[in-house]
């Protein structure tokens, strides 16, 4: 590891359960990033300046003024533009940290692209905003042995878990049934608050590191209120 690599990383190297040692494993992953809303440009942002050595930001979508509330890696004048937010974040990113690659992909995740975009994966971090979505990553992350890491937000309360197949309960553990469109609130019916969603991100960006450096996950699904200072941990066998 070089001198300036040590010095970009230093205060995380000395974190001990990273080290030099983590640091290199970090470089050496790829972490794909499936929605580039609220929690996607919170934990692409996190996962840049921690060093991990190729990012590939997956989103279908385009700047909108309404994103930027909570979607920090986008300004008024990616708005203006109307930019695919997967190009705008890139360009973000690229500027924090040019030592990594950064791969851009303007698409939306579906049953006849998932596994090609996901394949080759250390880890995949979802920051999507649907639940047929989130099914599909778990899908194939699981035939394929891929981590993954579950984040969701609405009002101010979110949850996340850590899915590692074979050591830990998946998605379809915890949702037995799929609920029918339009059934369940969403941000567009309840409204978010970007507080919330920096939460679930970051704590999805800790658990994405500790994975990357061969450590154990942590288990269970974490809920929060952000709002009334609420955590708590739900276990699922």
């Amino acid at each position: 590891m070089n001198t300036q690599v040590n010095k970009r990383y230093a205060k995380q190297i000395l974190f001990r359960p990273i080290s030099k040692k983590g640091q290199t494993a970090i470089a050496a992953s790829k972490v794909t990033i499936i929605g580039l809303g609220a929690l996607g440009t919170v934990s692409s942002n996190q996962l840049c300046r921690a060093g991990v050595g190729h990012l590939k930001l997956v989103d279908r979508d385009f700047v909108e003024y309404s994103n930027l509330q909570r979607q920090i890696l986008f300004d008024e004048k990616d708005a203006s533009k109307v930019l695919p937010k997967a190009i705008a974040a890139a360009e973000k990113l690229s500027a924090a940290n040019s030592e990594i690659v950064i791969e851009p992909l303007v698409a939306d995740l579906s049953p006849g692209n998932a596994e090609k975009i996901i394949a080759e994966s250390s880890l995949v971090v979802d920051g999507t905003d649907n639940l047929e979505t989130r099914l599909l990553i778990n899908d194939v992350c699981v035939k394929n042995n891929i981590p993954w890491i579950y984040g969701a937000v609405l009002g101010s309360v979110g949850m996340t878990m850590s899915i590692v197949p074979d050591n830990t309960p998946c998605l379809r553990c915890h949702i037995e049934h799929l609920p029918a469109p339009g059934s369940i609130p969403s941000c567009d019916t309840e409204g978010v608050l970007s507080m919330a969603t920096g939460t679930v991100a970051s704590i999805q960006s800790a658990e994405a590191l500790r994975l990357l450096v061969g450590l154990e996950p942590t288990q269970g699904m974490l809920y929060i209120d952000i709002w009334d200072r609420d955590f708590e941990t739900i276990y699922v066998e």
